[in-house]
């Protein structure tokens, strides 16, 4: 096992930790819920709905941003004690939007018929379904087992793989940087691939018509670095475009499938936004399997620069073997 500090590995395997605590909170609630008396119900309101969310990102000086994303808004009526009440909770798992829109809207119709569970100390608190999704923790268990195996078998290999470099370099206190080097080649050469493989995949996704909601420029500040108290100002384009498909509306901020144009220079961000002006009519590319999931440009533009990254990360390494 590598000589490595133990906090490393803590910060390794922390998001793992964070999931597993996540879904150990989730698992007590339902067995709280499972205790929830029921009424019957009746859903009033079944459609697609767009609600802001928060989504984490280091890049910026707040470290989050918000983003639109696409919910079934499912309101149903029930009566508690005489009173009515309403509710728009389905499941007492957490949703997070983009997914399962349009079969949660055919699972409950307007109109439908449905039992409800609700809180007896708070009869406001009701969800239809009070099940986690089935075989949860088993694929957490699968999970945690990868995660693991990868983290101590990458550790204990590119140690090993160290360990064999230094005996053929001139140097070897360089084994450790040649060995680096060519690891960050081969993770930028995976993710390379991994958006030639999704470029690929989207440009056979159906096409539907859509339509720009917004077209503009975000201005932000970045992170601080070292150097810097204060980070950059920074300016990402942002599009927004509606669309239906098999009768169900969405919005998406996808306008790019490489992610969002961000820059210090604003004129460079607003070449992008200006493609796309408001009110204009656009193909949109819609992923089958998830129809939240969508772009208006089916290709990874900038892939090319990571290829460049591989290259200068390969050479690096080579160079320093062979000169160090």
């Amino acid at each position: 096992m590598p000589d490595l500090p133990w906090f490393v590995y803590a910060m390794l395997l922390a998001p793992l930790g964070l999931i597993l605590v996540a879904a150990a909170y989730k698992t007590l609630q339902v067995r709280a819920a499972r205790e929830w008396p029921s009424a019957p119900g009746k859903v009033v309101i079944s459609s697609s709905e767009v609600r802001e969310v928060r989504v984490i990102d280091r890049d910026r000086e707040d470290n989050y941003r918000t983003e639109q994303r696409n919910f079934a808004n499912i309101v149903y009526e029930y009566s508690v004690a005489g009173k009515k009440l309403r509710n728009n909770r389905v499941s007492i798992g957490e949703d997070r939007g983009n997914f399962q829109v349009a079969e949660t809207i055919a699972k409950y119709p307007a109109g439908a018929i449905v039992m409800v569970y609700y809180n007896p100390l708070h009869p406001h608190e009701a969800v239809l379904e009070r099940d986690l999704p089935k075989g949860l923790w088993g694929c957490l268990g699968i999970g945690t087992a990868i995660i693991v195996a990868v983290v101590f078998g990458s550790a204990i290999g590119l140690h090993r793989l160290g360990e064999f470099v230094s005996t053929r370099l001139a140097d070897p206190k360089l084994s450790a940087l040649v060995v680096g080097l060519g690891a960050f080649g081969f993770v930028t050469a995976l993710f390379a691939l991994a958006l030639h493989r999704q470029a690929s995949l989207a440009r056979q996704w159906p096409v539907v018509s859509g339509t720009i909601r917004t077209s503009g420029l975000e201005r932000f500040v970045g992170t601080p670095s070292e150097r810097l108290e204060r980070g950059q100002i920074m300016f990402q384009a942002k599009v927004t475009f509606a669309y239906r498909y098999d009768g169900v509306a969405y919005v998406s901020e996808a306008a790019s499938l490489g992610g969002k144009v961000t820059s210090t220079s604003s004129g460079l961000v607003q070449r992008f936004a200006r493609k796309y002006p408001d009110g204009a009519t656009v193909k949109v590319y819609v992923n089958p399997a998830n129809p939240s999931e969508a772009t208006l440009e089916p290709r990874a533009g900038f892939v090319w620069v990571l290829w460049l990254l591989v290259a200068a990360f390969w050479a690096g390494a080579f160079y320093i073997a062979t000169h160090g």
